[in-house]
């Protein structure tokens, strides 16, 4: 059955130890969204507490007490220069945007080497627009593809029907493939989404919105059934 992933957009460190808390008790993982406000124009911490910090820093993290995978998802220009910080976190797995790389293929090679040293997982997403064609250079270097089935920056956005057949595609092409969805997520498409090949579903605000978080994941839950 494919994993639901609640997504956290936070606006600092506190609040998203307090969005993890709401959802620990009924789900493994949760994905960190980390926006820098250029390569989208949302600003979420670390970027939104940068001016305070001197710089975006991940620190805070060795301070998270909490048993869930962390995955961040960097929607960040120039990834490059924060990939450390965030290999060196507790997070254990780093997923970066195609779209935000210049040299994608050396870039992508020395972000995944840099993760697998420390024993963790580095994914490659993708905006709607970008051909799954990109992959084939490096699809063997990544442990999962995350389709964005919205343009990434905000939560709260229509779903675009158009990411289920990049999802058979992409599942007929590479098999093996892990394969996530982001954006849009929600009861009346989560089982299409699991039909059509996708093994993780990241939601974000039809979970958080709600104001009954445990409701909502069970619902999501039961409707994969």
């Amino acid at each position: 059955m494919a994993e639901i992933i609640p997504a956290i957009i936070a606006k600092d460190f506190q609040d998203l130890k307090n969005k993890i808390k709401v959802v620990e008790p009924y789900v493994q993982t949760v994905q960190l969204d980390i926006m820098d406000g250029i390569f989208v124009s949302n600003e979420t911490w670390p970027f939104a507490a940068a001016a305070a910090q001197g710089k975006p820093s991940v620190v805070d993290l060795e301070n998270l007490e909490t048993n869930l995978f962390l995955e961040a998802h960097l929607m960040v220009t120039e990834p490059e220069k924060v990939f450390e910080q965030w290999t060196d976190s507790p997070v254990q797995r780093i997923i970066v945007h195609w779209e935000a790389l210049d040299n994608f293929k050396s870039q992508i090679l020395n972000f995944a080497q840099y993760t697998y040293e420390r024993n963790k997982e580095f994914g490659i997403a993708l905006n709607p627009e970008t051909p799954l064609e990109v992959l084939d250079h490096f699809i063997n270097k990544v442990d999962l593809v995350l389709l964005m089935s919205v343009n990434p920056g905000f939560a709260g956005q229509p779903f675009q029907e158009s990411v289920i057949p990049r999802i058979v595609s992409l599942r007929q092409k590479y098999p093996d493939v892990k394969i996530g969805v982001d954006g849009g997520v929600n009861l009346s498409n989560v089982k299409k989404l699991a039909l059509a090949g996708a093994d993780f579903l990241v939601v974000g605000s039809f979970i958080y919105a709600a104001g009954n978080p445990e409701q909502i994941i069970a619902q999501l839950n039961e409707a994969l059934k």
